[in-house]
């Protein structure tokens, strides 16, 4: 199997954060949240790719926590920074002995990258809660993120979309 066919067998399309998706749930319950009285949906999931073609999901955030599970592939590389600024890496993937982790849970108002350092491609799945919503997420805008993480900027500046 190649990215190709997991493109075509899941029916994969092209991302704003980079790489490729598909929703695969959205539940029917509601829940209310502090987002100024608005409703989302209890739960979303997704299919996440990362090819070496389209090898970077690129920095933002989200108003939900995310938890996301590997599936197949090459191991993928997480870089969050949390709300103090402190920037954590991880590496998605089966390799336990090497460290690796099955699931990361992201959580809320961090900004998160991911990146396909090798391999042809990994496959992950993604659960949100509440639901996702594109409102509820922002890309990272070059100026403001380096003003925001200064001495972060250079080792995190390839993964901000420009």
């Amino acid at each position: 199997m190649n990215k190709q066919d997991i493109i075509e067998q899941l029916s994969l399309v092209k991302h704003i954060e980079g790489g490729y998706f598909k929703e695969t749930y959205r539940s029917d319950i509601t829940v209310n949240t502090d987002r100024k009285g608005s409703e989302r949906k209890l739960l979303t999931s997704i299919y996440y790719l990362l090819t070496d073609d389209s090898p970077v999901d690129y920095f933002h955030k989200n108003k939900s926590d995310i938890i996301h599970y590997f599936h197949i592939g090459y191991p993928i590389t997480y870089l969050i920074v949390d709300l103090q600024g402190k920037l954590s890496r991880f590496k998605l993937g089966f390799d336990v002995s090497r460290g690796h982790v099955l699931q990361l849970l992201v959580p809320k108002n961090c900004w998160k990258a991911a990146i396909l350092e090798e391999g042809e491609f990994g496959l992950l799945g993604e659960a949100v809660a509440p639901g996702f919503e594109y409102i509820d997420m922002e890309l990272a805008q070059p100026d403001s993120f380096k003003a925001s993480f200064p001495n972060l900027w250079d080792e995190l500046s390839p993964y901000v979309k420009h």
